[in-house]
């Protein structure tokens, strides 16, 4: 019996103090229940304030340093085994196949497509590559855009009518748009493709519980024909009904600029 006591105020203690579980969360938290988003390649450090991407497509060089910031920020998706793991266990997951208790879903690369490193994220061509990534938040989980007829009148039509020709287990989605923020902005930006297709973060990744080897899903977003010579002001938003918007305060979204000499 005392055995037995002595195992049972162990487990306890152990679970209290648990490194990964964080003592305040969501409500009592102090980042909240409302996460970022968050975007990458970011300025170089001697510029931290900043948030103007610009480059010289032409300028091998010049391009290059964005491309290899990137490749740094990939790298553990790419080379998972560099990623401490622990006793945990990576899974590939899907709408249908959640992962269980001491599993975390893997980030399959190759959704990226067209943004993939072999291909220097298309920063060659005019046609740069941007990965967004939602702020982690132990415990927080999407309350999901089911019904098209909930949708907010400010979200992108663009996103309305992809969420309309979706199916109803793939809208568990938390969902990405991007769009100019002024109307100027709207024509220098012009097409956007996003990777994965699904165009957002699926609710498998959710929630959060900071297992070993887990990774943040990631949503790269391709501006095809941005126009040269231009600042454009950017702004990217995460949707869910859990989610608000705060261009001030950077809740719910991510604000940056492009501009290709």
């Amino acid at each position: 019996m005392l055995a037995a006591l002595v195992a049972i105020c162990m487990w306890v203690f152990y679970q209290t103090l648990d490194p990964r579980i964080p003592k305040w969360q969501l409500d009592r938290s102090i980042i909240g229940t409302n996460p970022g988003l968050g975007f990458r390649p970011m300025p170089t450090q001697d510029n931290i304030e900043s948030t103007l991407i610009w480059f010289q497509a032409t300028n091998k060089t010049n391009y290059l340093k964005w491309v290899e910031n990137l490749n740094g920020f990939l790298d553990k998706y790419y080379t998972p085994g560099k990623l401490e793991k622990g006793t945990a266990t990576t899974t590939g997951c899907s709408y249908e196949q959640f992962p269980k208790p001491g599993e975390v879903c893997d980030v399959d690369v190759k959704v990226w497509s067209k943004c993939g490193r072999e291909k220097f994220f298309d920063y060659h061509r005019n046609s740069p590559c941007i990965f967004l990534k939602l702020n982690k938040i132990y415990g927080w989980v999407p309350d999901y855009y089911k019904d098209v007829r909930e949708l907010p009148n400010d979200m992108p039509l663009q996103l309305q009518y992809h969420i309309g020709n979706t199916s109803q287990i793939m809208r568990n989605t938390v969902w990405i748009s991007c769009e100019g923020e002024n109307p100027a902005d709207v024509e220098y930006l012009g097409p956007i493709a996003y990777y994965p297709e699904i165009q957002g973060f699926p609710g498998y990744y959710f929630p959060y519980k900071n297992g070993e080897g887990y990774l943040s899903p990631l949503v790269a977003v391709q501006f095809l024909r941005p126009t040269s010579g231009i600042v454009i002001n950017i702004e990217c938003k995460a949707w869910a009904k859990n989610i608000k918007h705060n261009r001030q305060d950077r809740i719910g979204s991510v604000h940056f600029e492009l501009l290709i000499d």
